[in-house]
C-alpha cells in the first residue's frame, strides 16, 4: 500500500504533513517532561482534521507509545488505589465519547480549547491535591479525567495534581499514573471502536503518524538530562498556549484561509 492510501481521502496533503510535525513537537513534549502530548496535539490537530479523527489516532499511537510501561508500573503501583480511580473512569469516559460522537465539530472544537486553556491553567498552578484519600473524591477525579479523555484524550492534569501530591513515594505516584491511563486507554478504545471512532482511516493514518510521533518521544528522552526541566517545562506551556491560541475556530479565517 502506498503513503497516499493511507492518509485519509478528506484529508489533504499539507493537512496531513501539519498533523506529523505536530505529533513530532508533542512527542517530544511527551518524552522529556512525561506531559503535554495531548493538550498540544489535540487544539492544533483538531483545527486540520475532524475532532473525531483526530482523538482515536491520538489515543491509538500513545497507547502503544506506553505499552512497554504498564508492566513494570503494574508491579510498582498501588493497585488497589488506581482499581477505585480507574472505576471513576469506567464511568467518565462513556460520556465524553458521546459528546466526541454527537456535537458539531466546531463546537468540539471550541470546547477542546477552552478545556485545554483550563488544565494548563491547572499546571501552571501547580495545584497539588493536599486533602486525604477518600474513595468518593478518586472516583470523582477519575471521572473528570475520563471525561476529559473520552472527550479529547487529554485526561492527565487532574491525575497528575491529585496523585503527586499525596504523602507516598514518587515512583508509587508515577506508577499509579501510568497504571490508570493504560487502564484509561483501554476503556477509551472500547468507547471508541463501540462509536466506530476507530476505524479503517484512523487506524491507516495512525500507520503514518505513529512513528513520527515515537521519533518525537525519543528524541524528547534524548534531551533529558542535557537540558534544564524548567526551561524545557516553560517551552511546554508556551507551546500548549499557542496550541489553544492557534486552534481557535474564531482564527480558521485568518490561519487556515485558502
Amino acid at each position: 500500500m502506498s503513503l497516499s492510501g493511507l492518509i485519509p481521502t478528506d484529508l489533504t496533503t499539507f493537512a496531513a504533513i501539519a498533523i506529523c510535525l505536530i505529533a513530532f513537537v508533542s512527542g517530544t513534549a511527551r518524552g522529556f517532561s512525561g506531559f503535554g502530548s495531548a493538550l498540544i496535539f489535540m487544539p492544533l490537530a483538531s483545527s486540520m482534521a475532524a475532532p473525531t479523527l483526530v482523538a482515536a489516532l491520538l489515543l491509538i499511537i500513545d497507547f502503544v507509545a506506553a505499552l512497554p510501561l504498564l508492566p513494570n508500573a503494574w508491579k510498582q503501583a498501588d493497585r488497589k488505589a488506581t482499581a477505585v480511580m480507574a472505576a471513576g473512569a469506567l464511568i467518565g469516559v462513556p460520556i465524553g465519547t458521546y459528546f466526541l460522537t454527537r456535537l458539531d465539530p466546531v463546537t468540539t472544537r471550541w470546547i477542546i480549547s477552552g478545556f485545554v486553556a483550563a488544565l494548563l491553567v491547572l499546571l501552571l498552578s501547580g495545584w497539588r491535591y493536599r486533602g486525604g484519600e477518600h474513595a468518593s473524591i478518586s472516583i470523582g477525579v477519575g471521572g473528570l479525567a475520563g471525561f476529559c479523555s473520552g472527550l479529547a484524550q487529554t485526561g492527565g492534569p487532574p491525575i497528575v495534581g491529585y496523585w503527586l501530591g499525596r504523602p507516598i513515594p514518587s515512583v508509587i505516584a508515577r506508577a499509579n499514573i501510568v497504571l490508570f491511563f493504560g487502564a484509561s486507554d483501554f476503556f477509551s478504545a472500547a468507547a471508541y471502536a463501540a462509536s466506530g471512532l476507530i476505524n479503517a482511516d484512523a487506524i491507516k493514518f495512525a500507520l503514518v503518524v505513529g512513528p513520527v510521533y515515537a521519533i518525537g518521544v525519543w528524541f524528547g528522552a534524548s534531551l533529558f538530562g542535557r537540558a534544564s526541566e524548567t526551561v524545557f517545562r516553560t517551552i511546554c506551556y508556551a507551546l500548549i498556549a499557542a496550541a489553544v491560541i492557534i486552534g481557535l475556530p474564531a482564527l480558521d479565517g485568518v490561519l487556515r484561509s485558502s
